[in-house]
């Protein structure tokens, strides 16, 4: 088996009977205090399994990148629970929250998020320097998964020099090169044409096939949705199965 495809031990893969990756409970979230108050979300359950591929679509404004960010512990509750691997992880301290999340979850977003400053090699590095590795130890595992989507040859450009859809993949690549239990994605191929879009998918899937990581994607893309091997519909502040 290829060293890049082999999970860390700071994020070790869960075995048969573990708990969910990721999971939450009667989860509600408002906005606002009294008649102001707009409820999003209003008692959500979700449980996502090693290797899972889940995604969530529904109506603008519906909910669904508040539960992801929820989820990720981006955000808190006002009511309810979420649980990384077994740990409630809505009551800890930001600080806790954070390095847990590092070592966990890997997030990719519709807009990229790289920092324009910084090289391809220096986005997908990111996170493990977060961790303290060394630089020469980083970058090398970046540049093995930047070389895994594709972006070998693009490691030293900056995001101004890169396509939409590279700038994608180097944001895949920075949020699997940390080996999460699961990648939470919101429109990852929102901003793409139908073709770089579909290159987007078929590198989920062959990622999510070789590494064993989950994935939650908030989608609006029906043609991503039907790649998932679960479909959730927001509707009412709530999940419901199919479309």
């Amino acid at each position: 088996m290829n060293e890049l495809l082999r999970p860390q031990s700071s994020a070790p893969v869960a075995d048969e009977g573990e708990a969910p990756v990721v999971a939450c409970h009667a989860l509600c979230k408002t906005y606002g205090d009294g008649p102001i108050a707009v409820e999003v979300l209003k008692g959500v359950d979700i449980s996502v399994e090693q290797g899972e591929r889940i995604a969530i679509v529904g109506a603008s404004g519906s909910g669904k990148s508040t539960l992801l960010h929820l989820l990720g512990g981006l955000d808190t509750p006002s009511q309810g629970e979420v649980k990384w691997r077994g740990r409630r992880i809505d009551s800890l301290p930001e600080a806790e929250r954070g390095l847990l999340r590092n070592r966990l979850l890997g997030f990719v977003y519709q807009f990229h998020h790289l920092l324009p400053e910084f090289s391809a090699l220096e986005n997908v590095a990111m996170p493990l320097r977060i961790r303290r590795l060394s630089v020469v130890a980083a970058e090398r595992s970046a540049r093995e998964m930047l070389e895994r989507v594709g972006l070998g040859n693009r490691i030293a450009h900056l995001p101004s020099q890169l396509s939409g859809g590279e700038r994608q993949r180097v944001a895949l690549a920075r949020a699997l090169v940390t080996r999460p239990v699961c990648v939470l994605a919101d429109e990852p191929t929102g901003n793409l044409d139908r073709g770089t879009a579909r290159q987007m998918f078929d590198l989920i899937d062959e990622l999510n096939r070789e590494l064993a990581t989950s994935f939650v994607i908030v989608t609006h893309d029906l043609e991503l949705a039907a790649h998932a091997g679960r479909v959730l519909t927001m509707r009412d502040g709530l999940l419901e199965r199919g479309g």
